[in-house]
């Protein structure tokens, strides 16, 4: 970006440059240079207007919760899900020296001795097992691995913005998004109904968008859709 501003301002200086004042030209100015140099700082000044309104075109990018993958929705089914800060133990039959103990790290991802870090958070505990067990086989013949979860941790998000009460919120792994909003007290008057956000980080940057009567009509599956801690609630 800085180097296309600057790049406009050359040019913009090389066409002020380029346009002599006529013969007879009256200029209120003392110098004759200095019409030319406002004329180039508009046109500099335009182009700089335009420019850092076509780089900010793509900011809020956003993708809608029916176009999200179903890997990212989690589970509704009762089975429970890890999640960041679960104390988890992963047992290796016959091979002590890669079972271990971790916690889920708050980028949502844990390591196992010779198999290196793996995503462990929106999974269940036999999923994460099976993984670990595929990538093991290159090291270890027919390895059998169990995942159990010690210690979890409770849902912990963030609602911000048109909501009549923000701020941290402790919700049940089995919560939902319309259950955060309720618990949140609601919409403000002034919040734009069809502008609903959920913000996640893990795996990967996602802004979901939902409006309210998707929500309240729980179309596709919207009002039940799981959050995962760390996940910020945004009411524009």
């Amino acid at each position: 970006m800085k180097g296309a501003i600057r790049d406009a301002y050359h040019a913009t200086v090389v066409v002020a440059r380029s346009s002599p004042m006529k013969r007879g030209e009256f200029s209120t100015s003392r110098s004759p240079q200095s019409r030319r140099e406002r004329v180039g700082a508009g046109l500099c000044g335009a182009l700089l207007c335009l420019l850092l309104t076509t780089g900010c075109a793509s900011a809020g990018r956003f993708v809608w919760y029916h176009d999200l993958p179903r890997t990212d929705w989690g589970d509704n089914s009762g089975i429970y899900v890890i999640g960041i800060g679960d104390q988890i133990r992963i047992q290796v039959y016959g091979q002590d020296g890669l079972s271990t103990t971790a916690k889920i790290r708050s980028d949502g991802r844990m390591a196992l001795p010779l198999v290196g870090e793996i995503i462990a958070v929106g999974k269940h505990p036999a999923e994460l097992a099976a993984e670990f067990q595929d990538r093991l086989k290159e090291i270890i013949v027919a390895p059998h691995v169990t995942v159990n979860v010690d210690t979890s941790q409770p849902v912990t998000v963030t609602v911000l913005g048109e909501f009549k009460t923000v701020g941290a919120q402790s919700l049940d792994p089995s919560a939902g998004l319309l259950q955060v909003i309720a618990q949140a007290g609601g919409l403000t008057d002034f919040a734009d109904k069809s502008r609903i956000f959920v913000l996640r980080r893990v795996p990967e940057f996602r802004r979901i968008r939902f409006t309210y009567e998707s929500l309240l009509q729980n179309e596709g599956g919207a009002a039940t859709f799981l959050l995962r801690t760390g996940d910020v609630v945004v009411a524009e």
